[in-house]
């Protein structure tokens, strides 16, 4: 299973054939971080559990319908993350925000480096310039019935995601240099990995923050913050939540913080 950005004490990702019948499962699951090389033991990977009831996958998945969207899930580590140079939370973007097309952003991913290819130890990245939903949805590209808004196609011949790179982050810098993850790697075409006119389909975080925040505040603490509470307002510091400015203040002075 890949998994996309994480946020102190939770990591969001998705894929589907690694979340199907997580619920009631005696499989053991485990988040590794700061992982580079996959064939070598170098180091900074930390290796934190995760209770599969603490799995949370979004409630309209259907694993028969991937192009129906909705194809994300949030886990909660078992313990914090020590960050450091090699690991660091992502960064969520504005909600709504749709970036337009042709804005550069970049796919990471251990996923086969072609269609039917090698897979690779060492993690890989590829620029994958955003296609729009105006494009995308063009009857001779993915087409309406496979694209839904809350998706993000990026890339497309040259460069595109592949088998295994499900649940990676599509990483993009906004106007002020920090990096946000605005997708999560889903499905590319049966036609091959880098097809014409068939880029790859990403869910769209930023069409899925309410639900990230909802689930966070669901008795499941805090997301990035070690269940913290402020006193103050948004782009406040919030001690205990690694240094970082708040994101979103749900309710009044004092509530929980999501999404630092």
């Amino acid at each position: 299973c890949k998994m996309g950005a994480g946020m102190g004490c939770w990591v969001h990702g998705e894929d589907a054939a690694c979340r199907d019948g997580v619920q009631g499962s005696s499989r053991t699951y485990e988040v590794v971080l700061g992982e580079y090389d996959m064939g070598a033991g170098e180091g900074p990977e930390q290796r934190i559990p995760v209770d599969p009831a603490d799995i949370f996958v979004h409630p309209k998945w259907r694993s028969s319908c991937v192009a129906c969207g909705n194809d994300i899930a949030l886990l909660k580590l078992q313990r914090p993350a020590v960050l450091n140079t090699q690991v660091q939370t992502g960064r969520l973007p504005p909600a709504g925000t749709i970036l337009p097309n042709g804005y550069p952003c970049y796919l990471s991913g251990w996923g086969r480096l072609a269609t039917g290819g090698a897979l690779p130890d060492r993690l890989q990245q590829a620029l994958l310039p955003v296609v729009d939903y105006e494009h995308c949805t063009q009857p001779d590209w993915w087409g309406a019935l496979a694209i839904r808004r809350t998706m993000i196609c990026a890339g497309g011949a040259e460069k595109a995601g592949c088998n295994g790179d499900s649940g990676g982050p599509l990483n993009c810098q906004a106007a002020d240099g920090h990096w946000e993850v605005h997708g999560i790697a889903s499905f590319v075409s049966g036609l091959g990995c880098n097809a014409p006119k068939k880029p790859t389909v990403f869910t769209r975080v930023s069409a899925f923050e309410d639900w990230i925040a909802e689930v966070g505040d669901r008795g499941h603490g805090v997301l990035g913050c070690q269940d913290v509470r402020v006193l103050g307002h948004q782009g406040t510091r919030v001690p205990g939540c690694q240094g970082v400015r708040v994101l979103r203040v749900l309710g009044d002075h004092g509530t929980r913080v999501l999404g630092c």
